[in-house]
């Protein structure tokens, strides 16, 4: 995009977000700031910052000069992040509302409102680039491959790929902290946010049990031998290894228990010991609900996948999609490969989306 253009920055009072506005000042387009406010059922409670957040964000527009809105997302969050949320822990799967998020909120909600304000387009500090080719966006990896985040945005179609930038996409994460330092941001320092922004830093499981009853039941070896009881299945997730509370020493091994599955109908949860056991490595896995870059999905054929976030590109192909379902088989064994994670494509440093793993 070049000229001067009317750009709405999304601002969450943290340090990347403050930087995309400083910057985008800097290359003289107007620049409008929001802070979204996405959440109000318990905000003034010891675990939310939202309050201090949009305290800090101000600050920065201040210092930026730019003006800032507060605006009010609660309504749409619940209805389309949150309500999913409950619906998916309560099937037992474990979801990732940050992608729903950016999905239904960044860059739906907020792009709208956006658009109502006249703007030529959106930018969020997101770690991720954009760029054109023959009238197609694409959306690749970030420069700093250590914080990129083209994940959480896989589910970005063409239409809002148009209407947005990453301005830091092709800066470190440690520029950036001195880029804020030097503009004397009051956010230059501050801690990155971490976990589910309407939980907060608060013991996950105490907030579910607000809005999920609890359905204990017994935690059982796959042979069916049972070793101790869980507190409900939502609580859990593959792989899980902490707050398990059975020990090592069941049968003598000393190894750590994990968990390795769900039987949904009957209540159990099912627990394995070792790291690499069988149940816990899988080779394929099946994906739905997808959702592609480009508008449409890439051939079948040799790829790379993230079944996480937070792990290595991993040798996969994918199968052609058949009824809005297609499999990725990979070249290496996979670990706990979690139903209700996203499993995402890349082709290289371009994301070209994923899907919802069954």
């Amino acid at each position: 995009m070049t000229g001067k253009k009317r750009i709405v920055v999304g601002m969450s009072g943290g340090v990347d977000s403050s930087v995309t506005a400083w910057l985008l000042k800097q290359q003289g387009h107007e620049v409008i700031g929001v802070f979204m406010q996405n959440w109000e059922d318990d905000n003034d409670d010891e675990y939310c910052s939202i309050k201090q957040d949009a305290l800090d964000a101000m600050s920065v527009a201040d210092i930026v000069g730019i003006d800032m809105e507060v605006v009010n997302f609660a309504k749409e969050y619940k209805d389309r992040v949150f309500s999913y949320f409950l619906k998916e822990y309560s099937a037992g799967r474990t979801p990732n509302p940050d992608v729903l998020c950016n999905a239904e909120i960044k860059f739906k909600a907020f792009l709208d409102y956006a658009m109502e304000l006249g703007a030529d387009c959106i930018a969020t500090g997101h770690y991720a680039r954009k760029e054109e080719r023959d009238g197609k966006h694409y959306l690749l990896k970030a420069v700093d491959h250590t914080k990129d985040q083209s994940y959480f945005l896989y589910r970005l179609n063409q239409a809002q790929l148009s209407k947005a930038m990453f301005p830091l996409g092709e800066i470190r994460k440690t520029e950036v902290r001195q880029l804020a330092e030097q503009a004397g941001l009051p956010t230059a320092a501050k801690k990155d946010s971490t976990g589910i922004c309407f939980i907060g830093e608060r013991p996950f499981r105490e907030f579910l049990q607000r809005y999920l009853p609890t359905q204990p039941g017994d935690m059982v070896t796959p042979e069916g031998k049972t070793v101790g009881r869980h507190e409900g299945l939502m609580y859990y997730t593959l792989g899980q290894r902490k707050g398990l509370n059975i020990g090592g020493a069941k049968d003598g091994s000393g190894e750590p228990w994990f968990v390795a599955g769900k039987d949904i109908p009957g209540n159990r949860l099912i627990v394995v010991q070792g790291h690499d056991h069988p149940l816990l490595l899988k080779n394929t896995l099946e994906m739905g609900d997808l959702s592609w870059t480009l508008d449409e999905a890439p051939l079948p054929g040799d790829y790379a996948a993230k079944n996480r976030y937070r792990m290595a590109d991993a040798a996969c192909s994918l199968s052609p999609v058949v009824d809005g379902e297609a499999n990725l088989t990979f070249r290496d064994k996979q670990w706990a490969v979690t139903p209700g994670q996203s499993a995402v494509l890349y082709d290289g440093d371009i994301c070209l989306g994923g899907g919802i793993i069954r």
